[in-house]
């Protein structure tokens, strides 16, 4: 597990140059143990940010899709009004459609 955390560190890292990415893949390869017990020392912090950051971001991407998704309960009442003035649906489930919006 541990090697697979570096190695999606290492091509996470955006500071990082192609060259030491190859460098530290080819150490991974060769030396497993030792260079991820190194990787960790030399660049656990950073390691611990970028991931932090990444799960802000997929946590603020997602907020934004519910956001977008769910609409508003006025929506879902002008939406339920449509139907009543339509026909489609009854006044009581009218009713029932506005009282679930609202709560």
């Amino acid at each position: 597990m541990v090697l697979f955390s570096i190695v999606g560190d290492i091509f996470r890292d955006r500071e990082m140059s192609g060259g030491l990415r190859a460098v530290w893949i080819v150490c991974l390869i060769f030396f497993p143990f030792i260079t991820a017990l190194i990787y960790l020392i030399v660049r656990g912090r950073g390691m611990t940010e970028r991931a932090v950051a990444q799960a802000e971001r997929n946590k603020a991407a997602a907020d934004d899709y519910i956001r977008s998704v769910a609409g508003s309960p006025a929506d879902e009442i002008a939406r339920a009004k449509a139907l009543l003035d339509a026909g489609t649906i009854s006044p009581a489930e009218y009713e029932a459609l506005k009282a679930k919006a609202l709560a």
